[in-house]
């Protein structure tokens, strides 16, 4: 398996690149920016996009997918229960005080229990709402690698102070359907460094 994972754009967003060696496929995992980046590292390692996926539709996670699948051709997955964030692209623009970039709805809802991936590297999609109503995790259980976008960190969680974000809902989430993996699976969360679950269900402040 080729596996980068490399921040992006204004707010560092993890943006990773998923490829199967054999059939020279690949996915990525938040594209919110540099696309061109993203473009070279595709190229270097002579891998085709077949899916893009988003953890939810904040702008520094989704902003660039639409330019990456016009490159590509590559289909766009993303919960739609987040919909109604993707449509308020240029309020989360003017967050940050930056030019909001062109968006369209999704080619695939991102649902529950989806099976996302390439080749032999497949992954289940866990809705964890709370960081946003249709945020999601991508479980890839052989490889005991979690995605876990802007729901869980090493060391804190998902802030739930912007539009459509709920605090109770995230820590249900998170013990619900995160803590429950085995200790040694891998998360590379959506911002910072990785760590993994049984790192934070023992040292986590907020899950206590």
């Amino acid at each position: 398996m080729i596996l980068e994972t490399f921040p992006v754009g204004l707010l560092q967003c993890n943006c990773t690149l998923l490829g199967d060696e054999v059939t020279g496929k690949a996915m990525v995992i938040d594209p919110g920016d540099n696309v061109p980046f993203i473009l070279e590292r595709l190229a270097a390692h002579r891998l085709a996009l077949k899916q893009i996926v988003v953890t939810h539709a904040h702008i520094d996670h989704v902003g660039g997918a639409l330019l990456l699948k016009r490159a590509t051709g590559a289909p766009i997955l993303l919960n739609e229960h987040d919909l109604p964030l993707l449509r308020m692209m240029n309020v989360q623009a003017d967050w940050l005080g930056v030019a909001a970039p062109e968006v369209a709805p999704p080619d695939e809802n991102a649902r529950e229990g989806l099976v996302v991936g390439v080749a032999n590297h497949k992954a289940e999609v866990l809705h964890t709402p709370g960081h946003t109503p249709g945020s999601i995790c991508l479980h890839f259980a052989p490889e005991k690698i979690l995605f876990a976008g802007d729901t869980l960190f090493a060391g804190s969680i998902g802030r739930t102070d912007l539009p459509g974000g709920d605090g109770r809902q995230i820590l249900r989430s998170i013990h619900d359907r995160l803590l429950p993996l085995p200790d040694e699976t891998r998360v590379i969360p959506g911002h910072n460094k990785e760590t993994t679950i049984g790192a934070e269900r023992e040292r986590n402040p907020w899950l206590k």
